[in-house]
């Protein structure tokens, strides 16, 4: 590798599924890390964020729901981790909920949250991230975020 090739941005890219019922979105309960969140991890190399996505949900879920569309490219570093760019699709309708088997590793439990209680369950920027992803799919568009806020 040369040295301008140290100089590109190398991100760590992660896709999350968004369920929406109402005014209410889908959040996981994980047992490590800040909490709440939606389904979804971290792409594994060669692995596209649609694939990812879906992957996630089935191994988080037990459930197979491919993606629908994206609504959310967020741009969010953070100094732990560096770049990082985080995907949010739109999944469909979750369905029958009895057929959900979560991920006892990773998570204890899961709960539909109206899109304006969002802060009292999430870290701020994911907050801001689910309510542009909840914006998008009711205005059936892409939005684009640096740090979970709309960007030009």
């Amino acid at each position: 590798m040369t040295g301008q090739e140290n100089q590109f941005a190398r991100a760590r890219l992660a896709a999350g599924a968004l369920f929406v019922r109402g005014n209410e979105v889908f959040l996981v309960h994980k047992t490590y890390g800040n909490g709440w969140d939606i389904p979804g991890g971290y792409v594994e190399p060669g692995e596209s964020p649609t694939a990812a996505c879906r992957r996630e949900v089935r191994e988080e879920l037990g459930i197979d729901y491919p993606p629908r569309r994206l609504l959310v490219h967020d741009w969010a570093p953070s100094q732990r981790e560096g770049d990082k760019i985080l995907y949010v699709f739109y999944c469909g309708e979750l369905g029958d909920e009895q057929t959900i088997e979560l991920q006892g590793s990773e998570l204890d439990r899961w709960e539909w949250v109206r899109v304006e209680d969002l802060d009292d369950y999430t870290i701020p920027r994911l907050a801001r991230r689910l309510r542009e992803a909840y914006l998008a799919y009711t205005e059936c568009c892409v939005a684009y975020l640096e740090h979970g806020e709309p960007a030009p």
